[in-house]
């Protein structure tokens, strides 16, 4: 049992960020305990595909891949059009790789292979990096969370568990503890690991507005614990904050109520048309870039494809299936004609622009196996799809419209330096107060980098944060 009047760290949230906190904390020799308010550990990190986004590792030199932390920088800061504190950032890239060394080292499991998606152990493209590095994990989440804790149990950190952290002890300027439950627990230091605020509409509204735009159609694949405490701290306790207005939305049809590999995939016969009924992008485009590239077109964006592709769906998902495709096309929620031209009415697109966009889709990719417009068969080849996929032919033809509004993770977070310290709005560091993972702000930017940013960020400062705080004592 945890002495609770010897404490040197207390973590607030026992996810990714806080596990790595609790555990980096103890390696230093500190008398930690965690607490977590909901019912078990692992937080949105446990929901996630564990792919840990890194650069410089083990895994890519035994595939033979030339990589390193500062090219892994220069592309992140580019990508978010240097909007971020580069000393931050590069603190982040330049611990990414030894943070995946130190979990490897904890027992995680990340073979060198190549892998085509998220889900799949081995090396992925995260993103539209030039090299790959999207680390994915046996178990995905739910193993990484295992071996975090695993460790935690090793090393004698205590976890109590459906405990949420009211407030903070805030002393004389600095941070002295928490309450819970209505009691004070003091510590030297304390790690603010509680996560974003995705399932706070109040909070949405306020520092993320553009996850509204989605109306009715938005769902959150966030943890339930994800409600915005760190911004409360920050009220009590005038932390900065960093990365307000930025998030990650995906971009999933109007219909879809579950993260992709619930929710299936829609067909690969299929093109993205604007209001003006053109192509625009490349389909299979990064998340690091689509959602950014649909929010850019000037109208709804739609879904093409016919009734080849949909009878081609695979059962057994929760959206994209066959039988559910014809539901919402019979409730007319989802357009459906006998020609083009008529779709063209149905959607309110120019029918001569749909067609000839249609009629370029089938001329290339589906015959000769290349995209001179939007390379999307790199994008296909890096998945292991097919580069050639069936043209768009069969009628009926279908219309879905396609926005962002799957909600994955929110960027607003007390500002950190790169150890990890809160800053105050003068932008000196709180004495005994650290953040990591969604509640620290500066690391996940206007751009997210592409699939295992958010994993990354939470264990690599999670990982600084714990040894930070530890020190601070």
């Amino acid at each position: 049992m945890t002495d609770l009047d010897d404490l040197d760290v207390i973590v607030v949230g026992g996810g990714g960020a806080g596990l790595a906190a609790a555990v980096s904390a103890a390696e230093q020799g500190a008398a930690v305990l965690l607490f977590e308010s909901e019912r078990e550990l692992g937080g949105s990190t446990q929901l996630s595909a564990g792919l840990i986004t890194a650069a410089g590792t083990s895994v890519q030199r035994a595939l033979g891949i030339d990589d390193s932390a500062e090219r892994h920088f220069q592309h992140y800061m580019d990508l978010n059009q240097w909007q971020l504190k580069p000393g931050l950032v590069r603190a982040f890239c330049a611990a990414a790789g030894p943070t995946l060394e130190w979990m490897i080292g904890l027992g995680l499991d990340v073979p060198a292979v190549l892998s085509s998606d998220a889900h799949t152990p081995g090396l992925s493209r995260a993103g539209v990096e030039d090299v790959w590095r999207g680390h994915v994990p046996r178990d995905q989440g739910y193993g990484l969370v295992q071996v975090l804790d695993r460790a935690r149990k090793a090393r004698g950190v205590e976890a109590v568990l459906n405990t949420r952290v009211a407030a903070l002890l805030f002393e004389d300027g600095r941070v002295a503890g928490v309450v819970a439950d209505g009691i004070e627990v003091r510590a030297r230091s304390v790690v603010v690991a509680s996560g974003g605020f995705a399932h706070n509409p109040d909070l949405l509204r306020r520092h993320y507005p553009d996850a509204l735009d989605a109306g009715d159609s938005l769902f959150v694949v966030a943890a339930p614990g994800s409600r915005g405490d760190h911004l409360a701290f920050a009220e009590q306790t005038g932390g900065a904050l960093a990365g307000d207005g930025w998030g990650l939305m995906l971009p999933t049809a109007y219909f879809q109520r579950y993260h992709h590999w619930q929710a299936g995939f829609p067909p690969a016969s299929r093109v993205y048309v604007n209001s003006h009924g053109r192509r625009f992008m490349d389909e299979d485009a990064s998340y690091a870039v689509s959602s950014g590239i649909i929010q850019a077109q000037d109208g709804p964006v739609w879904a093409v494809f016919d009734e080849k592709a949909r009878l081609g769906l695979p059962t057994g998902y929760a959206d994209w299936t066959p039988a559910r495709v014809a539901e919402e096309a019979a409730a007319g929620r989802l357009a459906q004609a006998a020609t083009l031209d008529a779709l063209a009415d149905r959607i309110g697109v120019p029918a001569h622009a749909l067609t000839t966009t249609v009629t370029r889709w089938n001329e290339q990719l589906p015959e000769t196996g290349t995209d001179a417009d939007f390379l999307r068969e790199q994008s296909l080849a890096a998945k292991g799809a097919p580069a050639r996929p069936d043209p768009i032919a069969t009628a009926p033809y279908y219309a879905a419209r396609v926005l962002p509004a799957e909600l994955v993770c929110t960027h607003t977070g007390l500002e950190i330096d790169h150890r990890a310290a809160v800053l105050d709005r003068a932008g000196t560091p709180i004495p005994g107060l650290f953040a990591a993972g969604e509640a620290g702000g500066g690391v996940l930017g206007m751009r997210y980098v592409g699939g295992g940013n958010a994993v990354a960020n939470a264990l690599t400062m999670g990982r600084i944060a714990g040894s930070n705080a530890a020190a601070a004592v």
